[in-house]
């Protein structure tokens, strides 16, 4: 199966919105403004083309970064791969552009920002002695006790007649 990957150069359009979908998977999604430029030889200066606006979906991770470090207005180079949403409302059918990203970061041609390395949570080892040493307790208890003071948990069988 291919898969269409795609790089966008633009702003971000709208506050991005972030939340925890199904069992708790982060997403943050924003809309991004791509306008291009080209140089117009009659006015002698650039003119704005036609602005795409495209949605662009951010998960796990990268949706908890994007919420931390984006906001609306910011300059963003977005890479991830293009697909297609597709619903139906009213009975008329509708689909739109969706860039599932893969990197978001902020355009450094138009400013500079500071990057902050965030660590990995690292899960602290489980601490079984305890258990270990409770369990031994519990067996060495159990073989200090001599036949006469063992009390059976389960009914003796009936002897058949």
């Amino acid at each position: 199966m291919s898969e269409t990957g795609i790089s966008m150069i633009g702003h971000v359009g709208t506050d991005v919105d972030y939340r925890k979908v199904g069992s708790g998977t982060d997403l943050s999604t924003f809309r991004l403004a791509t306008t291009p430029r080209r140089w117009d030889r009659t006015q002698r200066q650039y003119v704005d083309g036609t602005t795409s606006w495209i949605s662009v979906q951010c998960w796990r991770a990268l949706a908890v970064h994007v919420r931390d470090s984006v906001r609306r207005g910011d300059p963003v180079i977005v890479v991830g791969k293009l697909r297609t949403e597709e619903w139906t409302k009213d009975g008329v059918r509708n689909s739109r552009f969706v860039l599932e990203a893969v990197s978001v970061g902020h355009d450094l041609n138009r400013g500079v920002c500071t990057f902050s390395k965030v660590a990995r949570p690292v899960e602290a080892p489980v601490d079984e002695s305890l258990a270990a040493a409770e369990a031994l307790q519990e067996i060495e208890a159990a073989d200090s006790l001599g036949y006469d003071d063992f009390e059976p948990t389960a009914t003796p069988l009936r002897e058949a007649s």
